[in-house]
């Protein structure tokens, strides 16, 4: 958690912001002021944003909300590379019986715009693969559903803290709090002309797109932080890109296949061995200290392989083998050396 956020919220008034006493008023003010501060750092219309509980209710939001809304014959479209929830609600909707299409990726994980079909009535794209840390083409297939009449929604959970979400080419977008370094809570800016329907029902509360009492500390910590990423994202990137390049040498040199492909969010270094599985290595480099992952992190107490390398054309050994690390803002130049030495320690795997 940023310290930015950690401070935001001890200020913070405790109460129900829909209630009329002092101290709701309080707590109303606050999350009016998130709304602002939100749609300031991503250069949206306070409008447009739904307070959501993380990213996958947000991503589930954008794809149920608007998927259900999509006139007889229109597809949902999306890809084999994309998040859980991307995939998990497409298959709601497919099991709702409505049309959807899960198209292929290339070996990097990367989508391609030309494949989009005619009948797109819905595409969601993410700024950047979750696992392998590849930026997606999203102008080009924004540009390609804008031609066919589509909606775009993006699913910036992935890569908000590292370069600026593209919002303007998108009707919908998803965020994630603790991605972005807010611990808590996520976000839906949903254009006001989009068609969306609730996932929860009852209260008037965001606008009647999200009913139920609004989580003032988590949109207070989300929209803290959208504003810290907005103004230092590039002095991470600069400072993340040489040490994330460091690990993947490491990597590299102990026989490993480097995933994911140019360009890359700044501070991805991944790998797949196909001869140790993923899961030992993890354990190995958790008893030096350094805590890495094997596939996704929402993934990882699951045996399963990584459907992402999987899609990408990899072999079962490999996806099985998948090592994930990630530099965040605060990681430091000793801490990347650290975690160099522990992986070239690991002498059984040349």
């Amino acid at each position: 958690m940023l310290e930015e956020v950690r401070a935001a919220l001890a200020r913070l008034p405790e109460a129900n912001p829909q209630s009329p006493h002092a101290e709701g008023r309080a707590a109303r003010a606050a999350l009016d002021a998130a709304r602002d501060q939100a749609a300031a750092a991503l250069g949206a219309s306070p409008g447009d944003l739904v307070w959501c509980s993380g990213g996958t209710e947000a991503v589930n939001l954008a794809l149920l909300g608007a998927g259900r809304r999509l006139p007889p014959g229109r597809r949902v479209v999306t890809w084999a590379a994309e998040h859980q929830s991307v995939l998990g609600a497409v298959r709601e909707l497919q099991a709702e019986g409505r049309p959807v299409l899960v198209l292929p990726v290339d070996g990097a994980a990367r989508a391609s715009a030309a494949d989009i079909p005619e009948d797109a009535g819905l595409v969601s794209i993410g700024l950047a693969n979750n696992e392998v840390g590849t930026l997606q083409p999203v102008a080009e297939i924004a540009a390609r559903a804008r031609r066919l009449g589509a909606l775009v929604h993006l699913d910036a959970c992935q890569g908000g803290s590292w370069v600026r979400p593209p919002v303007e080419l998108a009707d919908l977008v998803s965020f994630s709090g603790h991605k972005l370094g807010a611990g808590r809570g996520g976000l839906l800016l949903a254009r006001r002309d989009t068609p969306l329907l609730p996932l929860l029902f009852g209260g008037p509360q965001e606008w009647g797109r999200r009913a139920g009492r609004e989580d003032v500390a988590a949109a207070v910590a989300v929209a803290n932080a959208l504003a810290v990423c907005r103004d230092r994202r590039a002095g991470w990137s600069a400072a993340a890109r040489p040490r994330a390049a460091l690990l993947r040498e490491a990597l590299a040199g102990l026989g490993a296949r480097i995933t994911g492909g140019e360009p890359r969010l700044p501070n991805f270094a991944t790998a797949a061995f196909a001869r140790v599985k993923g899961e030992d290595l993890v354990l190995s480099l958790d008893l030096a200290g350094i805590a890495v992952s094997s596939g996704s992190a929402c993934a990882s107490g699951s045996l399963d392989p990584s459907h992402v390398l999987l899609a990408m054309g990899l072999s079962m050994p490999e996806a099985l083998g998948s090592l994930r690390l990630t530099a965040g803002p605060a990681t430091t130049e000793a801490e990347v050396e650290l975690a160099r030495v522990a992986l070239s320690g690991i002498t059984a795997l040349a």
